[in-house]
């Protein structure tokens, strides 16, 4: 056991991912779907508050009127989608969790709400229809690697009419300069995050070149021992746009966050809107 603690508690190389599919395992994302739909917890979803603020904001900047078909990427549970079918948008859904897919159909069918939700990884989709408007929402771009965010940014641009646009957001270097490394452990009686029986956490706090960070669980039970990377990269606004410049797409506009404030250097996310 103590060789294989030490071979999980590892730094990893920047990016090195872990075989386990968390978010589609099967305690795991009946946890994770209790975070989306808390509406004061802001660690999985963002406060309701926000994203009404967000949803209105996105209609009147990009009107589904002018944009109908709108690709609503790693739509968790529909929070968002449901906002943006009642605007007007003819949405459709992508998300690599069947239990947060199964979700928001029931939730949208509940509520007569015409939305098609596909269980599909966004980094190769299968959809075979174009839209007028993408989003991906809640900074999940940055928690790709280099090669997957050229190609989630590829797959966008190519089930994007001409002229259409995605709105997308990511960490600044703000929220990078207060990422703080350290090693923390705690022990779960039962039900916690990770697994339903109890366990030891052990989760580390690293910073990276390129301007990216890791946040590492390592989870242990009485029967196995598993470890979790969750990565982040941070970007200036300059390093942003030309990353997603060198795809193809031309920035047309650059906030603060998905509400739409303006654009400061204290800010701490990015939220650009860019065109095919």
């Amino acid at each position: 056991m103590l060789y294989e603690l030490k071979d999980l508690l590892k730094r990893p190389e920047l990016y090195q991912e872990t075989s386990i599919p968390f978010w589609d395992d099967e305690y795991i994302s009946k946890q994770m779907l209790k975070s989306h739909l808390d509406p004061e917890f802001s660690g999985a979803s963002r406060k309701m508050d926000f994203i009404k603020k967000s949803a209105e904001w996105i209609a009147k900047t990009v009107p589904p009127t002018d944009y109908p078909l709108l690709l609503d990427l790693g739509c968790g549970p529909g929070i968002y989608g449901e906002f943006f079918a009642r605007a007007g948008y003819q949405v459709t859904g992508v998300d690599f969790s069947s239990r947060s897919i199964d979700y928001a159909k029931k939730s949208a069918a509940e509520k007569n709400l015409n939305i098609d939700y596909f269980y599909q990884n966004y980094l190769s989709l299968e959809l075979n229809r174009k839209f007028d408007f993408a989003v991906l929402i809640y900074c999940d771009y940055g928690a790709l690697s280099t090669e997957k965010r050229k190609i989630v940014l590829k797959q966008v641009y190519d089930h994007l009419k001409p002229g259409g646009k995605f709105l997308f957001d990511a960490f600044s270097l703000n929220e990078f300069h207060d990422f703080q490394e350290k090693q923390v452990w705690e022990v779960q009686e039962r039900n916690g995050f990770w697994r339903e029986d109890g366990y030891v956490e052990l989760k580390r706090c690293c910073k990276y070149p390129e301007h990216a960070t890791l946040d590492q669980y390592v989870i242990i039970s009485s029967a196995e021992a598993s470890v979790y990377h969750l990565w982040n990269t941070y970007y200036t606004e300059g390093t942003l746009l030309k990353e997603v410049e060198e795809s193809g797409f031309k920035e047309c506009g650059i906030y603060s966050d998905v509400c739409g404030t303006p654009w400061n250097n204290q800010s701490r996310t990015i939220a650009v809107i860019l065109e095919k």
